[in-house]
């Protein structure tokens, strides 16, 4: 069997995005066109479906690290802001972003929240597992 460690990650967040874009929990905010993505980032995204990008990475970073929180979330996302003559400084990503996404997950029940042992976040749940499994298995049928 083929694991997500086996696979192109820039091809199973592809493919996820595009399964979640069918499904009709995940629909980007009315703000999501003007919203920067960090306090790191000059510019909102370009692409228009980038929210589902991000809702896919989001989900392959819960099945690989979970339980996970927003606050580690936001450390991933996160970048160095420029800030002119001073050095570049490391800034977090958007809560807000992440919160919107683990909300609608939550409601298509690909994750849940869950605490195992001392850490508490999200956790894959066997829907999202198997949509994850399905993505890598057409990603490693492609490259073979």
């Amino acid at each position: 069997m083929v694991t997500i460690y086996d696979v192109s990650q820039e091809k199973v967040v592809y493919n996820l995005a595009d399964e979640i874009k069918k499904m009709p929990e995940f629909k980007p905010p009315e703000w999501a066109q003007f919203v920067k993505t960090g306090v790191h980032k000059e510019r909102p995204p370009v692409e228009p479906d980038w929210w589902y990008k991000r809702a896919a990475s989001v989900l392959r970073n819960i099945y690989r690290k979970g339980p996970i929180g927003v606050s580690k979330l936001r450390t991933l996302y996160g970048g160095k802001k420029d800030r002119g003559v001073e050095p570049e400084k490391f800034r977090k990503g958007s809560g807000s972003i992440i919160r919107h996404i683990l909300q609608q997950m939550e409601k298509a029940q690909l994750a849940k929240q869950a605490t195992i042992g001392v850490h508490k976040g999200r956790v894959i749940t066997p829907k999202g597992q198997q949509l994850i499994d399905k993505i890598v298995q057409r990603v490693a049928d492609e490259r073979a």
